[in-house]
């Protein structure tokens, strides 16, 4: 197979109307483009969600809710078996270690999870601990500490 034989052959595709080329084209004097009005200008560009004037969708329907995207607080779990598979035979486990082994992305606020079982006393530190996970390490003899997270679970003073 040669590329003058790959189908659609050259006579088989239609060229594309070049609108606003002189009256040679065949348009006539508006180009295809109707009459006068903002989209016979050149250079016009219409957002895809323009309406023509009329109240946009985004603004007709009514707002609802409470969103707090901003300052939501996005943990990543990390489950002990994975965590204890990583570090075999090591019994302190800092948050410096998993970010260095690839378990969490740097910087990342890390939460412990309690799948999977640990037998030998471990000292893990993470932001933050479920109560099942907690209690299996410190049940193995263990200890986990939990790691300050800056103004992310601080609370506002009520009056």
């Amino acid at each position: 197979m040669k590329l003058h034989e790959l189908y659609p052959f050259p006579e088989e595709r239609q060229n594309r109307k070049r609108i606003g080329r002189g009256r040679a084209t065949g348009q006539g004097c508006t180009a295809g483009k109707g009459n006068k009005g903002q989209n016979a200008r050149a250079g016009v560009s219409e957002r895809p969600w323009f309406e023509g004037g009329q109240m946009p969708l985004a603004r007709r329907l009514p707002k609802r809710g409470f969103k707090n995207y901003k300052f939501k607080v996005v943990y990543q779990p990390l489950n002990l078996d994975r965590l204890l598979a990583a570090f075999e035979g090591k019994d302190a486990i800092s948050l410096e270690d998993i970010y260095a082994r690839g378990l969490a992305q740097t910087g990342a606020l890390v939460k412990i999870l309690s799948q999977g079982e640990i037998s030998a006393a471990v000292t893990v530190e993470a932001h933050r601990f479920s109560a099942k996970a907690a209690e299996k390490i410190t049940a193995a003899g263990g200890k986990a500490v939990t790691l300050g997270v800056e103004a992310a679970d601080a609370e506002t003073p009520t009056e």
